[in-house]
């Protein structure tokens, strides 16, 4: 019997029937895990303080230890993307999770900066693999009609991760076992989601598919209660290869790619400016407070990026993903800029981070859904994990720079190093504009 409404089609059969709790319940999941990496990546700020305290570092060098784990998210993006792809979703999931598990574990019994480095450099491997990974997973598990608001819920879970890391941070963590607690505390929760991944999500029929796998995309829709299917249609095997040349050689694509990934890449800049440095400014800005005091700042901002993200997914499904996105873009770059004021109360600096991370935050789901819709199925978790690595180089380089800048014109300077790290998005926005307005699935010989 043939899916309803989609023929031999797998992708077309969940596009286009109503989903049910499964799919839910698998979506809930992927938010979930992208909590645990918005956590695990901002680990690090939460720890910054102490850190700083303990090894006597100063702001340059902080700037390499926050930066490690962005590293290893741009080539565990590209390296596990591509695998994602080739070996299947769930696979390489699991792989990130126990690479997470590891590092955040071994970063949280480190003694020196350079072994800090490695270990958050190995937990930012997995993290970009599992970004790529769970961001096909929802769209190819989400139908048509709530593909967007289920890709900007996704994002929410990012700052949503910060939320409650923070909260647990500042109110427990910090204060009874230290820095070193935040990341024991992240390596446990990373292995207790192993077992939940294995038995709740099911490959993806849209993966199933791109192999030639009937058995697989029936065991799927099954689970997703939908009816199985009597034949796949046709794969061109050449074209099916998830390579990132693939993505670069077909002139169609290859302006997709380009676009969102440099254009994700000045964004990050901006980005993670605020949450990679907001708690160690704050602790530093007269009259100076206190690291869990300080470290309620990026709660707050993440607070703001919970609501702007899944807001905005009700925004992208009335309004589309362009314009929308591209406002989001200026009125954060506005955001940043404001926070350099400077503020003279600690609710004041929590104000500033919840209007820069609702805004910012909203852009990045702008983004997120951008790269569901503009790769086809076969290539799609190359595709993002691409436009991720070379976002990451962005993302990395952000407190660097901040760092560098901070060195070369004084920690006095907040306004000015502010409005340097706000033009990432003002780039952003000009190269999202120039995006194609296309569904990757369109494009001639992706399917």
């Amino acid at each position: 019997m043939a899916g309803a409404g989609g023929g031999n089609n797998p992708i077309s059969v969940i596009n286009d029937a109503p989903m049910n709790a499964r799919q839910w319940i698998v979506v809930v999941l992927m938010v979930l895990l992208n909590a645990l990496d918005g956590f695990d990546v901002l680990s690090s700020a939460f720890a910054a303080p102490g850190i700083s305290a303990e090894w006597g570092i100063e702001r340059a060098a902080l700037g390499v230890v926050l930066s490690a784990e962005l590293v290893g998210m741009g080539f565990g993006s590209v390296l596990l993307g591509g695998a994602a792809d080739k070996y299947g979703r769930k696979l390489t999931m699991l792989a990130c999770l126990l690479l997470m598990a590891g590092g955040m574990w071994m970063a949280g019994h480190a003694h020196a900066v350079t072994p800090m480095v490695i270990f958050r450099f190995i937990t930012g491997i997995g993290i970009g693999g599992m970004l790529a990974a769970t961001n096909a997973v929802t769209s190819e598990s989400s139908n048509t009609k709530w593909r967007r608001t289920c890709i900007a819920a996704y994002v929410a879970g990012y700052p949503l991760g910060a939320i409650v890391g923070g909260i647990a941070a500042s109110e427990w963590l910090l204060e009874a076992y230290g820095w070193r607690g935040v990341f024991d505390f992240g390596a446990i929760v990373t292995a207790a989601l192993i077992p939940i991944l294995m038995l709740v999500v099911p490959e993806t029929a849209a993966y199933q598919a791109s192999k030639g796998k009937l058995d697989g995309v029936n065991k799927t829709l099954r689970a997703f209660g939908k009816p199985p299917i009597d034949a796949l249609p046709p794969v061109d095997v050449a074209a099916a290869k998830p390579k990132v040349t693939d993505i670069l050689s077909n002139p169609q694509l290859r302006p997709v790619t380009l676009l969102l990934a440099f254009g994700y890449m000045f964004h990050t800049i901006t980005f993670y400016y605020i949450l990679k440095f907001a708690v160690q400014i704050v602790a530093d800005y007269p009259p100076g407070y206190a690291p869990p005091v300080a470290a309620t700042v990026l709660t707050w901002a993440n607070v703001g990026g919970f609501f702007g993200s899944l807001l905005f997914g009700f925004v992208m499904a009335r309004l589309g993903i362009k314009w929308p996105t591209a406002l989001m873009l200026l009125i954060g770059a506005v955001a940043v800029t404001a926070f350099g004021l400077g503020r003279d109360t600690i609710d004041g600096w929590q104000w500033a981070t919840i209007l820069t991370g609702f805004f910012t935050n909203a852009a990045i789901s702008g983004y997120y859904a951008a790269f569901a819709r503009g790769f086809p199925a076969y290539a799609r978790a190359t595709g993002t994990g691409f436009v991720l690595g070379v976002g990451r180089l962005g993302a990395a380089g952000s407190p660097l720079i901040a760092g560098a800048l901070f060195t070369w014109l004084g920690n006095d300077e907040l306004l000015v190093v502010s409005c340097i790290m706000a033009m990432g998005s003002v780039v952003s926005l000009v190269l999202f504009l120039m995006l194609p307005e296309r569904d990757g699935d369109e494009v001639v010989g992706a399917a």
